[in-house]
């Protein structure tokens, strides 16, 4: 995708917001926060807080024609004489909702928290602020072409649900939320922390906003000129290699598992034509389940274990279990995955920003058809997007969303070399145009690096310093990936 493509398409579009006009911001409502608690999704923890809502304009075009609530909380800093800027999280998905992001990785803040307040901001349309919940079918049926009429239905109920008003949460409207927060909690100059999606959030902010923004961090880096889609295909297949690869160059997995490449292969040109009813228990439920292990079962599988270090450690041993006959320990991986993605996404929500700032750009992406339909994924989460957005309205988008964003904000970027959907290449294309950044990429890691290893005492560093070039991260010299499980009960001791 070349620079500049952005600037003549978005101009020649009605309904996109051109961020000049906007006008001077009008003033905030202070928000009213009460003592709460934070709750795991699984009950694990209950972190306390200060939670409030803020209510705005659903269209900020029209702002007398509705309002929904914007759910958030702020974790105050230990250090109740702490001057620090406080820290803004922006979840990823599209369609996660911070305060979840937050409770399950709360220990990852720990050290930030000491000095920084933790402002946790629901996007709109996800979590708790007006959340656009849509119901389709589970990962694994989703990417399969014969699924698009099951699509087509799922998408036309959940406008049904909620009408045309879903074109109102798109990354733009929600920056100006972002901004209207900000001044309503009082505070001045403000840090970022954003994962994957957020990322995009995080740039425009930036671009928008940039008197306002101390530091960022940007974890899991999508570029601003990208529409994201056309590419991940590719970006997943490499990161399959380098899994095969890194269990070829670790010796308790070579030896394991000498033949994998071959038996990954061997799985891949089966189930292409090739179906298979298979009863295995149900995941979360321990109930017997049949499911047909297919093309689709098989992808997604490959798919969602190639997300994390954690989970792609296990990708070969269940590999080589299913190349024996034993399909039930690698099927039930995409199901328990995509039940638990689909309870943190809003689907609603997600569709307005891929219909709105992605799909009607895949053609600009620079990646032509031919070129992903040999990768495991194929065509078919492409397909599956234009089916969605076929229906889908688009909402308002800023003309320069995907314009190069030149910044001196201080920023620190991470990436997994094994990222199957932002890679470090995206990373360093984002980089090049941002004066003051560190961008550190951890070896054998997947996507998101939050939890991992010492990256949490770097970003506490970095919030405290501000000094991107001077960060030291001689930290991640010690840095391994989670060794290969040799069997299904784990790695060799």
């Amino acid at each position: 995708m070349r620079r500049g493509w952005a600037w003549w398409v978005l101009m020649g579009c009605s309904g996109w917001l051109d961020p000049a006009a906007a006008g001077a911001a009008a003033p905030a409502a202070a928000i009213a926060l009460h003592e709460c608690r934070l709750e795991h999704p699984l009950r694990l923890s209950s972190p306390a807080a200060r939670c409030g809502e803020l209510r705005v304009p659903e269209n900020r075009g029209v702002p007398g024609a509705g309002t929904i609530d914007l759910q958030l909380a702020v974790v105050p800093a230990l250090n109740r004489r702490a001057m620090a800027a406080p820290l803004f999280l922006l979840a990823g998905g599209p369609g996660q909702s911070a305060i979840d992001l937050y409770v399950a990785f709360a220990a990852a803040f720990a050290r930030i928290g000491r000095d920084h307040d933790i402002v946790l901001l629901d996007q709109r349309g996800t979590g708790r602020s007006a959340p656009l919940v849509c119901p389709y079918p589970e990962d694994w049926q989703q990417q399969a072409t014969d699924a698009l009429p099951e699509l087509r239905r799922a998408t036309q109920a959940c406008l049904a649900k909620y009408g045309e008003r879903v074109r109102y949460y798109t990354t733009s409207v929600a920056v100006q939320d972002l901004e209207e927060v900000r001044r309503a909690l009082g505070y001045g100059r403000i840090e970022l922390y954003a994962a994957s999606y957020g990322t995009r959030v995080a740039e425009l902010y930036m671009r928008r906003h940039p008197e306002w923004v101390q530091a960022a961090i940007l974890d899991g880096v999508t570029y601003p000129e990208q529409a994201i889609g056309p590419q991940t295909p590719l970006d997943g297949e490499r990161a399959l290699g380098l899994i095969i690869a890194r269990c070829r160059e670790a010796r308790d997995c070579a030896t394991a598992f000498p033949l994998l490449s071959q038996e990954l292969q061997g799985l891949r040109t089966r189930f292409g034509p090739q179906e298979l009813p298979l009863t295995i228990e149900d995941p979360t439920a321990g109930t017997p389940q049949t499911v047909v292990f297919n093309r689709a079962l098989l992808n997604a599988a490959l798919r969602l274990l190639s997300y994390s270090s954690s989970t792609s450690s296990l990708l070969p041993a269940l590999l080589h279990q299913a190349a024996l006959g034993n399909l039930a320990p690698l099927a039930a991986q995409p199901i328990m995955a995509a039940r638990r993605i689909g309870e943190q996404l809003a689907g609603g929500m997600q569709n307005t920003v891929i219909c709105s700032e992605d799909e009607p750009f895949f053609g600009f992406a620079g990646v032509d058809r031919a070129s992903i339909l040999p990768t495991y994924q194929g065509a078919d989460q492409l397909d599956a997007f234009r089916e969605i957005c076929k229906w889908w309205p688009r909402g308002p988008v800023d003309v320069d969303l995907h314009a190069a964003l030149h910044s001196d904000i201080p920023t620190l970027l991470l990436s997994g070399e094994a990222d199957p959907v932002t890679p470090p290449a995206d990373a360093e294309r984002a980089a090049q145009d941002l004066s003051r950044h560190r961008l550190v990429v951890l070896a054998g890691e997947g996507h998101g690096q939050l939890a991992t290893g010492c990256v949490p005492r770097l970003m506490a560093q970095f919030l405290d310093h501000t000094d991107p070039r001077n960060l030291d991260i001689r930290c991640l010299a010690q840095h391994r990936a989670p060794p290969f499980f040799v069997s299904l009960t784990g790695p060799v001791p």
